[in-house]
Order: structure tokens, then sequence, then C-alpha cells
């Protein structure tokens, strides 16, 4: 992050927009979803293919993992005037037991590489986890534009 990209505000035109994950082709959905507010936010396109594809990791395994859930894409301005999306992507499913080990690249609870939630990590700006076991887990991420 850039010095004058923090606190965050969004426009007031702006809209919440959340997807529902339930099935194989709400990834699809999501990851054109996160495209469109990628490009209405003025990514490039090297911009567009990190958050897609971080977006892409994190609501499989939302699916995968936490048996479905949300995704909320929100645009967002810097008080430099800088856009950005932030994701937030949560499930109801077991939680993660052991954030950091799941933050390893090859650490999977199934039969993935392992590379999800580190990888996604490494393309955004800003990466949180709010988890508990039997409680579920939230990611919210945030890149900015160039």
């Amino acid at each position: 992050m850039r010095p004058g990209d923090a606190p965050v505000r969004t426009s007031p035109r702006d809209v919440l927009r959340t997807r529902q994950i339930r099935s194989g082709s709400d990834l699809l959905a999501a990851r054109q979803a996160v495209r469109a507010a990628a490009v209405e936010a003025g990514f490039d396109l090297v911009g567009q293919t990190k958050v897609v594809t971080a977006a892409s990791e994190l609501v499989r395994n939302a699916y995968v993992y936490g048996g479905g859930g949300t995704m909320g894409i929100t645009p967002i301005v810097a008080p430099s005037g800088r856009r950005g999306l932030r994701l937030d992507v949560s499930d109801h499913g077991p939680g993660i037991f052991d954030v950091e080990a799941a933050l390893v690249d090859g650490f999977s609870t199934g039969a993935g590489p392992g590379h999800g939630l580190g990888g996604a990590r490494r393309l955004v700006d800003e990466f949180r986890i709010d988890t508990a076991v039997g409680r579920g887990t939230t990611v919210t991420v945030v890149r900015w534009a160039p």
C-alpha cells in the first residue's frame, strides 16, 4: 500500500455486490463479477488478472472446504483518490484449524496442491483471515489499482 491509500471509503454511488457460492457454476460467475468490478475500478490487465485469480482461489476454497458461502465485492477509494476492490469471502464450514500452516505452500486438507490461500495472499495488497473451528471462515482482501 502507498502513503495516502488508507483509510478507505466507498463511493456513495458504489453498491456492495454479493455473490452466493453454492455450486460450481457460481465459481465462474464470481470470477466474472470480480473482473467486471476490476475493469470499472480502472485496473490494468495485470491487476485484473491478479485480483480475479485471488478471488477464484478464495471462492473455490469456500465452496470446496466450507460447503459454500458468499463473496462481497466492494469498490473502494482511498483519500488519495486511488481506487481498489475489497473482497469478503465467507463460509460456514469447519473453520481453519491452523491458519499459519494453511498459508504455507503445499499444505492442503484436501486433494489440491495447497497453493490457494498463500497464493491469494501474494496477489493482493491486504489480506486478513477471521476463522474459528466450527464457526467458518471469512477472508478479506484488498487490491489497489495501479
